[in-house]
């Protein structure tokens, strides 16, 4: 039995749902697929220290910003104290590039007290002085600890050295993130 007319249709919607959030209605959250330029892909988000080992990691659709899961990956660090005690949850600082430039991040750093040194966008700083003095103060810009951004990506080459990171052969988000789990143990084992 043919369906309803074409006209009396509702067209899918592939743009984000309001009233259930940013995911779009297509969108599986077991699978933490998503379309971008290149087809479907994952994206890995993740929090690193100083030698190139990851801290903390989020997995995402590939259509998904960087900006807006900056919280959720901070809020996933957990690092043990060698004395015991509560974990330490808290970086000393956080580098990120201008894609982690919003008013969000940065007020949710300084209600934390975290140090950040993150590029303010050419539109941003323009918006702030249009404002005049209701747009705040500069943001603070570090170029020495700037240079050390690039530790995250290096991070992120190491962990895709790992084939079966690099392919991504499963399916399900909760199995993927359990690879990469694996291979970022892998990568403090061996320093």
């Amino acid at each position: 039995m043919p369906g309803p007319p074409a006209r009396g249709r509702r067209q899918q919607s592939h743009a984000p749902d309001p009233e259930k959030g940013t995911t779009p209605r297509h969108h599986r959250t077991d699978e933490g697929l998503g379309r971008s330029r290149g087809g479907l892909t994952c994206k890995v988000h993740l929090a690193g220290e100083g030698g190139c080992r990851p801290l903390a990691l989020l997995l995402t659709p590939g259509q998904w910003g960087d900006a807006p899961q900056m919280v959720n990956v901070l809020e996933r660090i957990r690092v043990p104290r060698p004395n015991g005690g509560r974990p330490r949850t808290r970086p000393d600082r956080v580098s990120g590039d201008k894609a982690y430039s919003s008013r969000r991040n940065r007020r949710y750093l300084r209600r934390r007290h975290i140090k950040h040194t993150i590029p303010e966008p050419r539109d941003q700083r323009a918006n702030r002085r249009r404002r005049g003095s209701k747009g705040g103060r500069p943001a603070g810009f570090d170029k020495e600890q700037y240079k050390r951004r690039n530790e995250v990506e290096r991070t992120i080459n190491r962990i895709k050295n790992f084939r079966a990171v690099a392919t991504r052969y499963e399916k399900r988000a909760y199995v993927f993130h359990s690879t990469v789990t694996v291979a970022s143990i892998r990568l403090w084992l061996r320093t």
